[in-house]
């Protein structure tokens, strides 16, 4: 293959751009006459077609993975290991790459087509694909075995709530409820581990939002997929650059945003000192906000907006508590269980501060009930009401009893 793909790049002239069509014209020219020196079968000439064009014009063998629908993740250890996880299962490629330096043309590609630079001395870069994968890359010496690759896929059509509900991500009343949040302007954070979904149930609840607000998104790479608000702007931040320019950090789009004039600001995830910029945002009128964190229960994503808020300044322990108390009213935890199903783990809400600390009112908890043919089987359980309610009178939502509400 790498002879023909050689003889194929001879032949063209680099100074022009070619059309899927001609480039695959040469390709079968070149194996035709490939093969008149040895017997190449037909059902080969087909797949050594395609992945030869791949390499020149797309991703190479990554190409057909990124094809498929059901590969969730690709992950590139090095050229010669690569691996994708399908419905939740991790299986090995039986493909690789030519050669390391085909892996580093191809990152270069990847990297270079959103202005993002890696090398040697930037050897850690995110960055994303045309069709809004998310890309995070590490390249030697940082990465022992060559570099290494990880590209979180994300579908086509977004998973909306109706389709979290058909797969028992969550339940039909937990959904109602937390539309009604979304719709009333509660500030709302997901927290959640590694893969357990949290930038899709955020797409999910966009899904909720006033279709006549404006809305800001600030992501370190774009990868939100907000539905059917047409006041939409999108923000993303930016690398030093070579050329001397500046970094545009998450704090500056979130400083930035609150000059737009908006009435929902979304940041993707909060990693660090923004999470004090976030909190006085949703502290000074910006209510409806989103956002998402790594954690691993609703208390314990308290606890890192404590840590993380204080990155940004340092202000006694007490006044970070108390922005929190006061700018964020509902914590969603989410989790990947051990049947790689992904579930809303819990919803609470945020009721002030009792004795120093941040309280937690828990509103809805899943409860396991055992295995049903190897699937986790459960049910949500509400643990309590929601106790702040002015939200929802100024939005004018219909309060009638406890468990009855509704737009």
């Amino acid at each position: 293959m790498e002879q023909i793909r050689k003889n194929v790049l001879a032949q063209l002239d680099m100074t022009r751009e070619y059309e899927e069509e001609e480039l695959l014209a040469a390709i079968d020219e070149e194996i035709c006459r490939e093969a008149k020196k040895r017997v190449i079968p037909l059902n080969w000439r087909r797949e050594l077609r395609m992945q030869i064009f791949h390499s020149l014009r797309k991703m190479d063998v990554l190409q057909e993975l990124l094809g498929k629908d059901d590969v969730t993740e690709i992950m590139v250890n090095g050229a010669e290991h690569i691996f994708y996880e399908k419905q939740g299962e991790i299986f090995a490629w039986d493909k690789s790459f030519s050669s390391k330096e085909r892996l580093e043309d191809i990152i270069q590609q990847m990297v270079g087509s959103h202005n993002r630079v890696i090398n040697e001395a930037e050897p850690i870069a995110d960055t994303r694909l045309a069709d809004g994968s998310r890309v995070n890359v590490v390249l030697p010496p940082v990465a022992l075995e060559g570099p290494v690759v990880s590209i979180r896929k994300f579908p086509k059509n977004p998973i909306l709530m109706g389709r979290m509900i058909a797969g028992d991500s969550i339940s039909q009343e937990c959904a109602d409820f937390l539309k009604i949040l979304v719709s009333a302007g509660y500030n709302i954070f997901i927290s959640g581990g590694t893969g357990s979904g949290k930038t899709t149930f955020l797409n999910a609840l966009s899904e909720f939002i006033p279709k006549a607000e404006r809305v800001i998104t600030i992501e370190d790479s774009a990868e939100l997929q907000i539905q059917g608000i047409r006041n939409l702007v999108r923000l993303e931040t930016r690398n030093v650059s070579p050329d001397g320019r500046l970094a545009i950090t998450i704090r500056d789009l979130i400083r930035t945003a609150l000059r737009m004039r908006p009435d929902r600001i979304i940041v993707g995830e909060i990693r660090g000192a923004e999470c004090l910029d976030m909190l006085q945002a949703m502290n000074t009128g910006h209510d409806g906000s989103l956002s998402t964190g790594h954690a691993n229960s609703c208390q314990d994503m308290v606890s890192r907006m404590e840590t993380m808020a204080l990155m940004g300044m340092e202000l006694p322990l007490q006044a970070i508590r108390a922005q929190i108390a006061a700018g964020v009213d509902i914590l969603v935890h989410l989790g990947k269980l051990r049947d790689r199903s992904r579930r809303l783990l819990a919803i609470m809400e945020v009721d002030g501060m009792e004795k120093g600390e941040v309280r937690l009112n828990p509103l809805y908890e899943f409860t396991e009930m055992g295995e049903c043919a190897g699937k986790v089987c459960g049910s949500w359980i509400k643990r309590g009401e929601l106790i702040h309610k002015g939200k929802l009178y100024a939005a004018g939502v219909a309060w009638e009893g406890d468990k009855d509400y509704g737009l």
